[in-house]
């Protein structure tokens, strides 16, 4: 693979690869990498490194040999500017057929903010995701000011899906003989992150986000001044806890009735009452009481405390590497486990251009042309195939919306996933896209029997129950491998395999809690408005499975699969996830926080907010358009580093003409975006990003579409949402249990009449 990549989404997506094993040459320009220092360490780990001027004729013919030699090349310039320098992948791909190309830019070649640079203030701007979660904000906030994140989201999310189309389109070359163009702009990648938040019936937009501290849930100060993330998405979790906490008869019956304290002004005296309790221990004390219990709770930790746990260690979630600069550290480990490679192996960084003379004494005595012939290509036995996954069978036993989330993106590469879900549940909506759907009971041998015909015929299983219940079910990992080895099980838990923390229970909260990312917000409380851990986790669960399908693909082994949310967490930080002897990271914090700089920041304009990124090669320009004296931006440091100089320049003009005027100046600026906005936006509407489906019962739907752009197999949003359960008939057809299916409903196995609603 050949990386061009700069900054953090090319670069990323590379690293996942990188870290499964590919040879990466990774290209940097004279003077190195534009995001040097020590995020360097791990962005561009485990690559060989070369440094080549495309401006030199010489160094441009290698470039492009390199690409002719590839399987995958990488990059993530703006559209256009890669072919403007000489490197055209187009090109490439013919001289190549075999040849894999993806792009990362800001914004996608046919999107009209096409020439604006894709910081990623200017993404969050453009994506909603620069406000808190409503009940998760500082008391008194102002809802009109937006809040900076340091954590380059936008970048991660477009890294995780670019990697996973990546595979899909190596999986689909094994099919075909055929390469193929990925593109994952980083605005198109949040519309996956934004999820079922952007997902509204008829024309009202969607609705306000709700507080997440129903029944007693959220952050706790205790007894040693550090807090606690408590939550209980599943209610009887409030039982188990206060079982172990020895509440019972000393709170009032009523606070801990899990019908009464739905009530909001139960549960207002349930916090209360709380807050007391959790101030008589320490943070470590109730994290191992509550989990004892199976409760899930998650002591706030620093992102280098998380580092020191041991579970963070033998899980992988971290890695120790010896780097060349800086010894000795510890950074983010591997997002995703395979159970044929128990022990993945991270290797350190090269210097810049280490490798220049060893690559380039390679391609000597190759041919001279400017593009080679390439991986060897012919035509392979499936050249109708339209996705990727077609014909590849998955059952999505998926609870909450990581699980979920892998199966509807499994859908959206062409598999056909069939659902599963309790009787009394169902999933409903947008996560549900494109699937068929059964209500099945698995808990005893009726429901068991249709579980193992259905195993019988699937290429996936994939599930994320609570750990260890489905091996008590008897239908877990053990069990399928022994009745179907070549089939590949997908576990998605909270905390990952292989470390103390294994069993314990956890969703977004405590993803983000015990990893740092709540510790950023300085409160301590869940960051962003969308569930990044949960959307994020569930991208690279379909990524390990894809992995594992590409390995079968060579071996005809199945395998184990996993992800987890303490893994997603710790690779949304790795930018600034390290530790090492002198290490201080340097990154805004807090909710009040605007931006990194000055020249990179939100401003309140006359009539509302938008984010300036400006270089410092764009302050003439930027004091010409101001009609600020040059000197006066330049000479100011002091003042212009607090933002008011600018701030006093911006306050009097709209906002749209500001965006407008500094654009004409070649300056990336954005307005910032609400959600109903974002959803309605004609762009997102053109390109995809946002659709509107039929749903029986339901009518006109709008929901996020699909961000990855696959040239030759691509991935698609497939049929509306179902009602839960509505597919019973023809998915036990499809095993042979034709006319079985009033036997098992009357038996209570299976629900195929009363069905909850397609769209919740």
């Amino acid at each position: 693979m050949l990386d061009f990549g700069q900054y953090v989404a090319g670069p990323l997506t590379a690293v996942l690869l990188a870290d499964q094993g590919a040879d990466v040459i990774h290209v940097d320009p004279p003077g190195g990498p534009r995001w040097a220092g020590v995020a360097d360490a791990f962005f561009n780990r485990g690559k060989r490194r070369v440094i080549l001027d495309l401006k030199q004729p010489g160094d441009l013919a290698a470039a492009r040999r390199l690409a002719g030699e590839a399987d995958v090349v990488i990059e993530n310039f703006r559209p256009g500017v890669l072919e403007r320098l000489g490197l055209d992948l187009d090109a490439a791909r013919r001289a190549s057929p075999a040849l894999i190309t993806c792009s990362l830019p800001g914004f996608g070649a046919g999107d009209p903010r096409a020439g604006m640079r894709g910081y990623e203030g200017i993404i969050a701007a453009a994506t909603a995701n620069c406000v808190p979660r409503n009940g998760e904000e500082p008391p008194g906030w102002d809802w009109e000011r937006p809040t900076y994140s340091a954590l380059p989201l936008a970048s991660s999310i477009a890294g995780y899906l670019a990697a996973l189309s990546i595979v899909m389109a190596l999986i689909a070359r094994r099919r075909t003989g055929r390469g193929q163009h990925v593109e994952v702009p980083l605005f198109d990648a949040m519309f996956t992150l934004v999820g079922h938040s952007g997902t509204y019936a008829g024309d009202l937009g969607p609705h306000p986000s709700r507080p997440i501290h129903g029944r007693g849930a959220g952050a706790f100060r205790c007894q040693d001044g550090r807090y606690v993330q408590f939550d209980t998405s599943s209610p009887r979790h409030l039982t188990w806890f206060a079982r172990a906490a020895g509440l019972l008869g000393r709170f009032d019956a009523e606070l801990l009735d899990l019908t009464g304290n739905a009530r909001p002004e139960v549960n207002e005296r349930l916090h209360a009452r709380l807050r007391e309790e959790f101030a008589t221990r320490t943070a470590a004390e109730w994290e191992e009481v509550g989990n004892a219990a199976g409760a899930a709770i998650g002591f706030i930790r620093t992102p280098a405390e998380w580092i020191a746990t041991s579970h963070a260690r033998r899980s992988h979630a971290v890695a120790r590497v010896s780097d060349p600069e800086l010894g000795d550290i510890w950074c983010a480990g591997v997002p995703v486990g395979l159970s044929e490679f128990p022990e993945p192996r991270v290797r350190p960084r090269r210097p810049p251009g280490a490798d220049t003379a060893a690559v380039l004494a390679e391609l000597a005595g190759q041919s001279p042309s400017a593009y080679s012939a390439g991986p060897a290509y012919s035509v392979g036995p499936e050249p109708d195939l339209a996705q990727p996954l077609r014909g590849i069978r998955v059952l999505d036993l998926g609870l909450a919306l990581a699980g979920p989330t892998c199966g509807r993106i499994l859908a959206e590469f062409g598999a056909d996933v069939v659902k599963i879900a309790s009787p009394g549940h169902g999933v409903a909506g947008y996560l549900n896209r494109g699937k068929e759907s059964l209500l099945l009971d698995l808990r005893g041998t009726g429901g068991q029997e249709v579980y193992w015909r259905l195993v019988d015929r699937a290429d996936v299983v994939l599930e994320n129950f609570s750990p260890g219940t489905a091996d008590r079910l008897g239908i877990g990992y053990e069990e399928v491998r022994a009745r179907r080895p070549e089939a590949v099980y997908t576990t998605i838990s909270c905390y990952g395999l292989g470390g103390p923390w294994e069993g314990w229970r956890g969703w977004e909260r405590q993803g983000q809690a015990v990893t740092g990312i709540m510790e950023r917000t300085e409160l301590p409380s869940v960051l962003g408005p969308y569930n990044i851990v949960d959307i994020g986790t569930g991208i690279l669960g379909a990524f390990a499975t894809a992995l594992a399908l590409y390995h079968r693909q060579s071996t005809g082994r199945g395998q184990r699969a996993s992800a987890s949310l303490a893994q997603t967490a710790t690779y949304h930080q790795a930018a600034f996830m390290f530790d090492f002897p002198g290490y201080r990271p340097e990154e805004p914090r807090g909710y009040h926080a605007l931006g990194a700089g000055p020249l990179q920041r939100y401003y309140r304009a006359a009539d509302r907010w938008f984010f300036l990124a400006a270089r410092p090669e764009d302050l003439p320009a930027l004091a010409a358009m101001t009609g600020l004296p040059e000197g006066t931006v330049l000479a100011e440091g002091t003042v212009l580093a607090e933002g008011t100089v600018l701030e006093a320049a911006f306050a009097a003009a709209g906002a749209e003409d500001l965006v407008a005027r500094l654009a004409g100046a070649g300056i990336a600026a954005h307005l910032v975006t609400g959600l109903a906005e974002l959803m309605a936006d004609p762009v997102a509407r053109a390109r995809g990003l946002s659709v509107t489906q039929e749903v029986p019962g339901a009518g006109a739907c709008t929901m996020p579409g699909v961000s990855p752009r696959l040239s030759d197999t691509p991935a698609l949003p497939g049929d509306p949402p179902h009602r839960p359960g509505e597919d019973a008939r023809e998915v036990l057809a499809s095993v042979g249990l034709d006319g079985r299916l009033d036997a098992l409903e009357r038996a209570w196995v299976i629900r195929a009449t009363d069905l909850p609603a397609a769209w919740p």
